[in-house]
C-alpha cells in the first residue's frame, strides 16, 4: 500500500457517518426492509414491491424511483431516500421524531418492567399491567384512525383518477359536523386525532356528504309518496356473473362488558367501509334486550368484497372482535339481481 492508498483510507476512517435529523431513522428501517437481496440498494423492481400503494401505477412509480434516483445508478440508497422524503414530511417530521422518541420510551419502559416485575408488590404489578394495557389501547386507537385515514386518502385519490362520482350511487355517510363530534367523543385521542384532522382539512368532504343527505331525504319522500321500490325482473331472466349484487349478513353477540369498545370500533369500520367504491348500503340494528347485533352490507359484487376483507381497517375490526364477541360472528352471503337495486320514481 503506497502512502496515498493510506491517507485515503486514514481520510475514510476520520469521516463521521452521516448525522440523519430526528425521525429520519425510519427510512434506514425501510430500506432495510424492501432490500430484499440485502446489498444495502434498491432496485426499482424491490422499490416497487414496496411503494406501491394500489394508486400509483406503474409508470407514476418508475417516475417516481427515477426522481429519488439523483445518482442516476438505478439505485436507489438510505441517502436518496432520506433527502427526497425530507423534503416532502411537513407536519410528519414531527410525528415521525415523536415516533422515535416513543419506541425509545416503550424500549426502555419494558427492559425496566423485565427487570423490576417479578420483585414488585401485588399492587405495583396490578398498576403495571393496567398501565400496559392502556398503553395499547391508545395505540391501538391511534392505528385504528390512521388506518382508517390511509384507506380514505386513498379512495379519494381512486375517485379522483376516475373522474367526478354522482351523489346518488354514493355510499351513506354521516355528516361532517357530526361525524366530528362523534369522533370527539369516541375516540380516546381526541383532539388531537389524525383523522380529525382530515375531517377539519377537507379530506372528507362536508358539501358532499350533505349533498347525499340531501339525496337520501329525496328518496324517503318519494317512498312516502307511495312511489315503491319495484323488485325486477318479474319473469325468467338470462343474466351473466357481473349482473348480481352481493348481500352480507353478519350477526354478533356482544359480551356486556365490551358493548362501548365494540360500538367504537363498529362506527371506525362502518365509516372507512363506507367511502370504499363498491359498498352500496351499510346499515346495523341491534335486537331488543339483547347484545346481539346485525350487520347489514350491499357490495356490487363478490370480488369487491373480498377486496374489502383484506383491507387494514376491515382485518383491525375482525381482530378487535376476537375480544368483543361471546361467540364467533355469523355470516351469511347472498347474490341477488342487480337490477332490484333501482327505486322506481314512476
Amino acid at each position: 500500500m503506497d502512502c496515498s492508498e493510506v491517507v485515503q483510507a486514514v481520510s475514510e476512517e476520520l469521516i463521521p457517518p452521516m448525522e440523519l435529523k430526528k425521525g429520519m431513522s425510519i427510512f434506514i428501517d425501510i430500506l432495510r426492509r424492501a432490500d430484499k437481496n440485502d446489498d444495502g440498494k434498491l432496485s426499482f423492481d424491490e422499490f416497487k414491491s414496496y411503494f406501491s400503494d394500489g394508486v400509483l401505477t406503474a409508470d407514476e412509480l418508475k417516475e417516481l424511483f427515477h426522481t429519488i434516483d439523483t445518482h442516476n445508478t438505478d439505485n436507489v440508497d438510505t441517502d436518496e431516500l432520506c433527502d427526497y422524503f425530507s423534503q416532502h414530511l411537513g407536519e410528519y417530521e414531527k410525528v415521525l421524531a415523536a415516533l422515535e422518541e416513543l419506541n425509545m420510551s416503550i424500549l426502555k419502559a419494558m427492559d425496566k418492567t423485565k427487570k423490576d416485575y417479578q420483585e414488585s408488590t401485588h399492587l405495583e404489578q396490578f398498576v403495571t399491567r393496567f398501565l400496559l394495557k392502556e398503553t395499547t389501547n391508545q395505540l391501538h386507537s391511534l392505528q385504528s384512525s390512521l388506518e382508517c385515514a390511509m384507506e380514505t386518502t386513498a379512495e379519494q385519490t381512486r375517485q379522483e383518477k376516475q373522474g367526478p362520482v354522482k351523489p346518488d350511487i354514493l355510499s351513506i355517510q354521516l355528516s361532517g359536523r357530526r361525524s366530528t363530534r362523534r369522533l370527539q367523543r369516541n375516540n380516546s385521542l381526541s383532539p388531537n386525532n389524525p383523522l380529525l384532522s382530515l375531517v377539519n382539512s377537507g379530506v372528507y368532504d362536508e358539501d358532499g356528504l350533505w349533498t347525499v343527505q340531501v339525496n337520501r331525504l329525496q328518496k324517503l319522500i318519494d317512498r312516502l309518496e307511495q312511489k315503491e321500490i319495484r323488485m325486477e325482473p318479474a319473469e325468467e331472466e338470462v343474466l351473466d356473473s357481473k349482473s348480481h349484487i352481493l348481500i352480507v349478513q353478519r350477526q354478533l353477540t356482544v359480551l356486556e362488558d365490551e358493548l362501548d369498545e365494540f360500538r367504537l370500533a363498529l362506527r371506525q369500520y362502518m365509516e372507512c367501509a363506507c367511502a370504499q367504491t363498491g359498498c352500496l348500503h351499510i346499515a346495523v340494528q341491534r335486537l331488543a334486550n339483547e347484545s346481539r347485533f346485525i350487520l347489514y352490507e350491499f357490495w356490487e359484487h363478490n370480488n369487491v368484497w373480498k377486496n374489502h376483507l383484506q383491507t387494514n381497517y376491515s382485518k383491525t375490526f375482525q381482530r378487535g372482535n376476537v375480544d368483543f364477541l361471546e361467540t364467533p360472528e355469523t355470516i351469511t352471503t347472498m347474490l341477488v339481481p342487480a337490477s332490484w337495486w333501482v327505486l322506481n320514481n314512476n
